[in-house]
């Protein structure tokens, strides 16, 4: 069964200190180009989605997600892990069904956060966080091929910079079931090695500026991704191309058709 090896394969390449580089490709044709380039497994973005459909992160439905996760699968061999958000509804259930659907739709993976959607209170409660990561793991250990379910505790990224907080959230969720933890938004190694140092499971963490991947590797990250930052490295593109074509009414260089069509053939 395909998805069972894609699934075993993508659970073996989370090694601590050999840190597997995960893009994040927003529709099929960039999951494509990153196949090319010889990356060994992807990740969908909610940002780059949905500022692919003109729309703030965080505003893309549920079915939309899935239906895009689904055209990325289609169009790479690769493991493919979906960002799930926070799963699409409040109760345990709709979480679990989230997890459910992305397996149906060809992940071997996919992470869940523990936001809110609200900003005067953007983290859950760690009772409600907890029953949540419950329903996300037993949902994962339902399917019948291996399931990397990835837990975060979005804090520093959602403006809330407690480190304590984010390692007591990780430690719980490793409890829970999780094949590997998430704290994006870090922003130094030493909490890195903090966060690695906490738990016994496999973590993850978003690309941080001016830190290259080997210095992740020695603080001991086991996969490191980029979020948003191809879609919005694209979309600098295309503001800068428009902008040169408006004032200075001349276009530049860029990636020739004819290649790039081939690229997608």
């Amino acid at each position: 069964m395909l998805k069972h090896a894609l699934g075993e394969t993508f659970a073996q390449m989370h090694r601590p200190g050999t840190p597997l580089v995960v893009p994040n490709p927003w529709d099929a044709g960039s999951a494509r180009l990153l196949e090319q380039l010889g990356f060994r497994a992807l990740a969908t973005t909610s940002g780059g989605l949905a500022f692919s459909r003109g729309v703030r992160d965080g505003s893309v439905s549920r079915s939309r997600v899935l239906e895009n996760l689904a055209e990325i699968v289609q169009a790479t061999s690769l493991p493919v892990t979906a960002d799930l958000e926070s799963g699409y509804g409040e109760r345990p259930e709709d979480v679990a069904d989230a997890v459910r659907l992305a397996a149906d739709a060809g992940a071997v993976g996919c992470s869940i956060e523990d936001t809110t959607g609200v900003e005067s209170a953007p983290i859950r409660p760690l009772p409600e966080a907890r029953e949540r990561a419950e329903a996300a793991v037993a949902a994962a250990r339902e399917l019948d091929f291996p399931f990397t379910l990835t837990l975060r505790a979005d804090n520093f990224f959602a403006g809330v910079p407690d480190l304590d907080d984010t390692v007591r959230r990780l430690r719980m969720y490793e409890e829970a079931g999780a094949d590997v933890v998430y704290a994006p938004g870090l922003r130094d190694l030493d909490s890195v090695r903090q966060v690695v140092q906490a738990v016994s499971v496999p973590v993850n963490v978003l690309a941080i500026p001016g830190f290259s991947v080997d210095a992740l590797a020695g603080a001991g990250v086991a996969r490191v991704s980029v979020g948003s930052w191809m879609a919005r490295s694209a979309y600098a593109a295309v503001i800068a191309a428009g902008e040169e074509l408006l004032k200075a009414g001349t276009t530049g260089p860029v990636l020739p058709y004819a290649e790039l069509n081939a690229r997608m053939s």
